[in-house]
């Protein structure tokens, strides 16, 4: 009986080999799914971008030849002339307050900022030294008054004698000269008298005008003089109040003639800004002669002021109300174009092209403009986007372009319904819909 061939060694591990093949295979096909997957992702984006592609190309050529503008229509109305300038706040009076006798300040009567009228305490000086000379005035008065009525007694004798010849005429004459400088003598004493008085009147100090008292220059129990520099107190008046603003000579003629003609002409305050209104008041006074190194002239506006908007030495901006332009063919300031043809606008028919149309201006208003000839109301202007255009060019307008843009895409977004095959049907939408319900 033959014994069955020796197994060799390593048996058991010969056997093992069968398993690799199958661990390949599986990563094999993992590989091929995610070759699949990407390939599947990657066509999905190129979809995507051909689809978009596509519909911009739609819009493309349903807009090819046209540029997008925004227009305005051309009214009548009222249009304001008005000159701006910068301007400066100046009281009508400002007043230093000074003492017209020396001494010392006893009291003060105000408080600082403190609004006060014409005739109200301001201060007191010292009016003892001054009592006391009107008292001596008043004394030497009596005295030679007393000396003058004498003198005229005798005068009054001597005629009566001189009329009987009993003295000599001389004595007359000498009389007669006698009372004549008694007569000065006491007109010298009343105007001492006066002087004293006057004195002791400026003992008071008052307010020479109303307005706002400044800070006081002084404290109480100084000794004051007329030479003092600075005064007591500054007083301003601030109701009523001005503005002294500037504008080129150029404008006058016409500012001349209306005033002339008996116009009031109402000036505005702004603030710099030009964006918050200060105060309304009218111009009074243009200046008599221009200032040759700048080529302007001063005007004066007055202003009521009664909420006090308008504070001394404050910038401005006055706006001066010319004239106001009636029943005029308004544009707006961004359709007016400047070039070769002077100054023009573009004009939008109904057939959505623009006409070139050369126009002549007439005053300005901020954002409006009067057309004095070459345009009609009620005609559509350019306003945004002139610099594409030329004359005879398409257009097609931003709103209705807007509008257009919106129902085209709508469809798409909801992705019901069938594909629409009117104007500018997208075949794109229709593959989308067809290869959504699995169809070929």
């Amino acid at each position: 009986m033959t014994e069955p061939p020796p197994v060799p060694d390593g048996g058991e591990a010969a056997a093992a080999p069968a398993a690799p093949p199958r661990g390949r295979g599986r990563r094999l096909l993992g590989f091929l799914v995610s070759i699949v997957l990407i390939a599947v992702v990657m066509g999905g984006v190129v979809w995507f971008v051909r689809s978009r592609a596509q519909q911009a190309a739609q819009t493309g050529r349903r807009n090819q030849g046209s540029v997008s503008v925004v227009t305005a229509p051309l009214q009548r109305g009222d249009l304001p002339v008005t000159l701006n300038a910068l301007g400066t706040v100046t009281p009508l009076a400002t007043v230093t307050v000074k003492t017209q006798i020396a001494g010392r300040l006893m009291s003060l009567g105000f408080q600082e900022g403190q609004i006060v009228k014409a005739g109200d305490f301001l201060a007191q000086i010292d009016p003892r030294p001054y009592q006391v000379a009107l008292e001596q005035a008043e004394a030497q008065l009596v005295r030679d008054t007393a000396l003058l009525n004498d003198a005229r007694i005798d005068l009054a004798r001597y005629r009566t004698l001189a009329a009987q010849d009993s003295i000599p005429r001389q004595q007359l004459d000498t009389q007669e000269y006698l009372v004549h400088q008694y007569e000065g003598t006491v007109k010298a004493d009343e105007a001492t008298v006066g002087g004293a008085r006057l004195n002791l009147d400026y003992c008071h100090i008052v307010a020479p005008v109303g307005g706002r008292v400044g800070l006081r220059q002084v404290d109480q129990g100084n000794y004051v003089q007329t030479s003092d520099p600075n005064g007591i107190v500054v007083i301003t008046q601030l109701q009523p109040i001005s503005v002294i603003f500037t504008l080129p000579e150029d404008n006058i003629p016409a500012i001349v003639q209306r005033l002339g003609a008996g116009a009031k002409l109402a000036v505005t305050a702004y603030d710099r800004a030009l964006t918050t209104k200060l105060a309304t008041g009218t111009l009074s006074t243009v200046d008599n002669q221009i200032d040759t190194t700048t080529g302007t002239v001063r005007l004066r506006a007055q202003f009521d002021n009664r909420d006090d908007h308008l504070f001394p030495n404050q910038f401005v901006t006055a706006l001066l109300l010319v004239d106001t332009l009636k029943n005029a063919v308004l544009a707006p300031s961004a359709a007016i174009q400047r070039g070769a043809p002077g100054t023009f606008v573009y004009v939008v028919n109904d057939q959505r092209i623009v006409n070139l149309r050369p126009v002549k201006l007439g005053p300005t208003d901020g954002e409006r403009v009067a057309v004095a000839s070459g345009a009609n109301p009620g005609e559509q202007v350019v306003v945004d986007g002139a610099d594409k255009l030329r004359d005879g060019a398409r257009v097609t307008l931003a709103s209705e372009a807007t509008e257009g843009g919106e129902s085209g895409t709508a469809p798409a977004r909801g992705r019901r319904g069938p594909p629409d095959t009117g104007q500018g049907a997208s075949p794109t939408r229709g593959r989308t819909k067809s290869q959504s319900d699995g169809k070929p």
